[in-house]
């Protein structure tokens, strides 16, 4: 078939079928009339789950807390001008894009959404610009891709960096977690770059530039990011091969019908928001920021107290790490900071890995004792060693209090070779 890539195999395929769908639930939707050949019906068409966050959800990030002044009024206005159906036509062809931005009754709808009952949603969004949308146009212009892309995550999260579904997609792109770690995204327990704005930017629009080598065409790529490929490509068999996103519509899921819709109204609502007497919430310009790399495990609570950095800001600056605790340890990990506190930090490292870190590691320990017999091989009580990547026979020695001779002998060896993940037994 035409639409697929032959870089990219069935194989990629079958893993997005299952990767990206997302399970039916119930949400809010709008009933939309549908002119069909001379007649008209009445559909129902689920609303993507952005639309449905309240502003004070929206309000609650702490970047938004801190950043957006809604003591200034910005003069919204509570009256929606009403416009023709030419004028809509003539506003979305004049818009600078690459991508199809075509106008129909569905269209129509989610534009009146989003400028009468979501007007104080888009005010909040126009003012969440300034934060993320330098981000996202830097990566979709590295991979060549349009930049009106950078509007994709109103329709995914709102901007809400927390957003979280209930089919479990995270962060401002909404990742789900398999599809993540497919584009090279962390999640383990302490960390989740589907979060990371930056990390999940890159992976976003690699994602995007995948998708249109294989459709070559820019709304089925939108509405394959909603649903997954498995699901465009069976409306595809189902419309006899038919590969316009309007003419595969009726088969589509009902959420992924108001998708392509919702898309080309955000572009719109986004250009001509004053035409809507809709304005941004004022936007103080946020502190400069730069990064560290982290080699020890860290919880934000030692950086907290010795760099004087509020809490809830290292949350915000690094939302990728779930639990408050960076695990330097397994490999080197960044850390964001606004620009005055790096010195702070790098001057005293050793002092913030050390402070209070019994007290926030207490249950992470690296050696565990058996029982507390002696064995007839050595003095003193057994333990176990389990070697890491990097330890050498002497550093174990000076960790230990023992000697190298000492580890030779205990555990049979010849040299001072040693092989990460096999046990040591120390005599203490």
């Amino acid at each position: 078939m035409p639409i697929r890539n032959k870089l990219l195999n069935t194989a990629f395929l079958l893993a997005g079928c299952l990767l990206f769908s997302r399970p039916a639930m119930a949400q809010e939707s709008v009933n939309v009339v549908i002119n069909e050949n001379g007649t008209e019906r009445t559909e129902t068409i689920d609303l993507p789950l952005s639309m449905t966050y309240p502003l004070d959800s929206l309000l609650n990030n702490w970047k938004a807390k801190t950043y957006i002044d809604l003591g200034k009024d910005c003069s919204t206005s509570q009256v929606n001008p009403q416009f023709s159906d030419s004028v809509y036509i003539d506003r979305l062809s004049r818009m600078p894009v690459i991508m199809e931005m075509p106008y129909n009754d569905i269209v129509r709808k989610f534009i009146d959404t989003y400028t009468v009952r979501l007007r104080g949603q888009v005010s909040f969004m126009l003012s969440a610009c300034n934060f993320y949308m330098p981000i996202f146009e830097e990566a979709l212009d590295a991979y060549g891709l349009p930049l009106e892309l950078k509007y994709l995550p109103i329709i995914e999260s709102a901007l809400n960096p927390s957003a979280v579904s209930r089919a479990g997609a995270s962060g401002l792109w909404q990742f789900m977690l398999s599809t993540g770690k497919l584009y090279g995204l962390e999640s383990n327990s302490l960390v989740d770059e589907r979060r990371d704005p930056i990390k999940a930017t890159w992976a976003a629009a690699r994602y995007l530039k995948d998708m249109y080598d294989i459709y070559k065409d820019w709304n089925l790529v939108i509405a394959a990011y909603n649903c997954g490929p498995g699901n465009i490509n069976k409306a595809i068999r189902r419309a006899n091969g038919k590969t316009d996103y309007w003419e595969i519509y009726n088969y589509l899921p009902r959420e992924t019908r108001g998708y392509v819709p919702a898309f080309i109204a955000a572009n719109y609502v986004m250009t001509y928001y004053c035409k809507h007497n809709i304005c941004p919430m004022e936007t103080n310009i946020p502190q400069a920021t730069d990064t560290v790399q982290v080699t020890r495990d860290l919880h934000f609570q030692q950086i907290a107290d010795l760099c004087h950095v509020p809490l809830d800001e290292i949350k915000s600056l690094n939302p990728q790490y779930k639990r408050n605790i960076i695990p330097g340890l397994s490999k080197p990990r960044t850390l964001r900071l606004p620009t005055e506190a790096i010195s702070a930090f790098l001057d005293q490292q050793d002092t913030i890995y050390a402070h209070r870190a019994t007290e926030f590691f207490k249950n992470r320990r690296t050696v565990a004792s058996i029982g507390q017999g002696k064995s007839s091989s050595g003095d003193g009580n057994l333990t176990w060693y389990r070697i890491r990547r990097g330890d050498t026979l002497g550093g174990i020695a000076r960790k230990f209090g023992v000697s190298v001779r000492q580890l030779r002998n205990w555990n049979g060896l010849r040299g001072n070779n040693i092989r990460a993940g096999r046990r040591l037994k120390i005599y203490r």
